[in-house]
């Protein structure tokens, strides 16, 4: 699909480098993890221009990464299970922001 073609990717050794690359180009960053705190996904209106920032299955994000984030959100989520593969939740959130932003007649 020659996604290599407009995808441009860094690599940051560590979050804070990550936090910092981010706070440098005005990126908002939003956290995806289902702690204290997070605000449902399907309640939040995502920024038009942020990083979504997601933690590893089972831990999630490290507290400094929480703690550097702008917005915490959550996924719903049924049953027992409080834990969602990390590429699953890159697709659902990715999904909302792009109803927010990108889907016909999503405000500018």
């Amino acid at each position: 699909m020659v996604t290599d073609r407009y995808q441009h990717l860094r690599h940051h050794p560590d979050v804070g480098e990550l936090l910092a690359f981010a706070a440098a180009e005005d990126l908002p960053v939003v956290a995806v993890d289902n702690h204290p705190g997070s605000v449902p996904l399907e309640t939040v209106h995502l920024p038009q221009r942020c990083m979504l920032l997601f933690g590893q299955e089972g831990p999630g994000l490290t507290p400094e990464a929480l703690a550097g984030a702008d917005l915490s959100v959550s996924i719903a989520q049924f049953g027992s299970t409080r834990s969602i593969n990390a590429g699953v939740a890159a697709g659902i959130a990715m999904h909302a922001w792009i109803r927010q932003h990108a889907a016909p007649g999503a405000p500018a």
